[in-house]
């Protein structure tokens, strides 16, 4: 285990794709602390592990095998349905069918609700504290701001959030469980002033905090470290995913272009950790500098590298930014002359 105060965990979402175990035998053998755990393919299916505490146990057992932690959870994908709207093909393509069921739209977005009252069930039941994901949000189709959109659109928009996720979070609390909302578009919250927004309509609700992920905040011009010590008390996950800004060339927009990933004409692209532009040392002291002590997860997405090589390398470059901090200041040696 690590022997610094943040466990370096690896992110499973990428990974749905193979078998659960696999994943915890490759994350042990590059030396990962744990996993944060994606209710994703095999690897947590939360309606079973709600009602059978032997599945359950099985997801546990694997860790221990491995001699693995978890110190969070992750329920991105039912939680974008929570509130988006429309609801189409797009949210078919990722929630669990149960979750789909016919695919009218108010039906998916009340289960995906129920299913993330149930992650905080199930993380209480595995000893972790944290479900970090997505909120949806039925105001970002209109980020353009035209055609016109009327402010009573956009504080209907915060109100249909917090109608949603009030029910969600009074079970939070019940269970001693926080909500780590990934900052991220098309999200309710997805820069500095909609998280303000999104704290306010929710009256500042202790379970509801933030997952700091910088890649998605990079691309937008958004100050990553400053984000850290703007929401001081609201840190409750870190995801580390990078992002590469090309240099601008007077043809990209930071919109993407409806480019592929990877296409080298696009403005930026996700890399895997340590290839991009994140400051992370400076990330690294301003998380220490207010406290965080929570497991640092490497989230890997790159279209230019294969991903064992550059799980495999990230870890060891993040470890090398976790040093031990000083017992004292570095100036007291002088009182001592």
């Amino acid at each position: 285990m690590s022997t610094t105060a943040n466990p370096v965990t690896l992110f499973t979402g990428q990974w749905a794709d193979l078998p659960f175990e696999e994943v915890a035998r490759l994350a042990a053998g590059w030396g990962y602390d744990g996993l944060e755990i994606a209710a994703s393919g095999d690897h947590l299916d939360l309606a079973r592990a709600d009602e059978d505490d032997v599945y359950l146990r099985s997801r546990l057992d694997v860790l221990d095998r491995y001699g693995l932690g978890v110190w969070a959870i992750s329920n991105h994908l039912a939680g974008q349905a929570v509130c988006d709207d429309p609801i189409d093909f797009r949210h078919q393509a990722i929630v669990r069918p149960a979750i789909w069921g016919d695919g009218d739209g108010e039906g998916v977005r009340r289960r995906a609700a129920a299913d993330m009252q149930r992650a905080a069930r199930v993380a209480r039941k595995m000893g972790v504290d944290t479900v970090v994901g997505f909120t949806g949000s039925n105001i970002w189709q209109y980020v353009a701001m035209f055609p016109p959109v009327g402010q009573d659109v956009i504080d209907a928009g915060y109100q249909d959030f917090a109608d949603r996720w009030n029910p969600i979070l009074d079970v939070f609390d019940a269970e001693g469980v926080r909500f780590a909302h990934e900052v991220h578009p098309s999200e309710i919250a997805y820069d500095h002033w909609t998280s303000i927004r999104a704290l306010e309509a929710i009256n500042h609700r202790a379970a509801f905090g933030f997952n700091w992920d910088p890649s998605h905040m990079a691309w937008q011009g958004i100050d990553t470290v400053g984000f850290i010590t703007d929401f001081a008390d609201r840190i409750h996950h870190v995801d580390c995913k990078d992002t590469r800004i090309r240099p601008a060339s007077g043809r990209q927009g930071i919109l993407g272009s409806h480019l592929p990933w990877g296409d080298p004409r696009r403005g930026w692209d996700f890399v895997s950790t340590g290839h991009g532009d994140i400051p992370w040392e400076d990330a690294f002291r301003a998380l220490r500098h207010i406290g965080y002590t929570g497991p640092i997860s490497i989230e890997w997405e790159d279209a230019g590298m294969d991903r064992l090589h550059g799980a495999a390398e990230a870890v060891g470059h993040i470890r090398s930014l976790l040093w031990p901090q000083p017992e004292a200041a570095f100036d007291a040696a002088f009182s001592n002359q």
